[in-house]
């Protein structure tokens, strides 16, 4: 991804990792856990780490074991490579990619925390992975590929780096049908996960494409709608307060505010929903 749209991802995000040091949202827990994480994983790690932007939680079906490289793509603040780090031990890593430089400090500074000594964090965009062919076990990622603007690049980056019979798992949102011209062309529709996501088919064709077989995706039934827990357990930037409220200061709350005023005019699940992708390299 490169260009215009990919410096106001970078953007938006980053100024969403450099607020996570304000007070965090209400309902940002109520979010993550809407989409499948349990109360116990999430007090298992930094609290800065969940920013309630998931659609799902890929470490519940990636069947990590052991000793294995997993590798997460758009990690954010670290909260699924942290899930992961658990599950395949110290014998094993997990590496989590993002291009946003203060997403990658605010992971780092969360694997601090928690003293964790097998995570890393590498900076790169997913369709180009710093990292050396059939070398991976499992990738990973959490509504991150719809941001990707070539997302067959992206499958065929998947596929480069995981060794033959290494699998993926993924959470994140796909295409019922095409979406509305007013939801397709909001940036900030694109920020949040709905206006980059791409037909099921399509999503089953180009992993196919890229030399993946088994390829299962699962509507989970989450409501997309459950964004807007943020808004409505804060009390801060709801729907009726503009941007500009002293309150919104934090930029993770001013995301889901863009999604709740969207979800207002719009029933989000009847165009799209959350998947659990899962697949296996040839």
């Amino acid at each position: 991804m490169d260009g215009p749209l990919q410096s106001e991802v970078q953007d938006k995000y980053g100024r969403v990792a450099a607020s996570s040091q304000l007070a965090r949202p209400a309902g940002v827990d109520a979010v993550a856990q809407a989409f499948g994480y349990t109360a116990t994983e999430l007090a298992s790690i930094p609290a800065e780490a969940n920013l309630g932007l998931s659609c799902g939680n890929p470490t519940a079906f990636a069947t990590l074991r052991e000793g294995e490289v997993v590798v997460d793509l758009g990690c954010g603040g670290g909260l699924d490579v942290f899930l992961a780090a658990q599950k395949v031990g110290l014998t094993g890593r997990a590496i989590g990619i993002d291009m946003t430089a203060e997403m990658l400090e605010l992971a780092r500074r969360n694997a601090a925390k928690v003293g964790l000594t097998n995570v890393e964090f590498h900076a790169a965009t997913i369709d180009r992975l710093p990292l050396a062919d059939a070398s991976v076990d499992c990738v990973i990622s959490n509504c991150v590929i719809n941001l990707a603007e070539d997302k067959p690049a992206v499958f065929r980056e998947i596929a480069r780096v995981l060794k033959p019979g290494g699998r993926v798992a993924i959470s994140d949102i796909a295409l019922k049908q095409a979406l509305p011209d007013a939801i397709r062309q909001d940036v900030l529709a694109y920020i949040g996960c709905i206006a980059g996501a791409i037909l099921i088919g399509d999503y089953r064709t180009g992993l196919t494409a890229a030399g993946f077989t088994e390829v299962s995706i699962i509507d989970t039934g989450a409501d997309l709608h459950a964004y807007s827990l943020v808004n409505g357990q804060s009390g801060c930037c709801s729907p009726a307060m503009t941007e500009d409220s002293a309150c919104c200061a934090n930029e993770s709350a001013l995301v889901h505010l863009g999604l709740t005023k969207l979800a207002q005019q719009y029933d989000l699940n009847a165009y799209a929903a959350s998947m659990r992708i899962a697949a296996t390299r040839r």
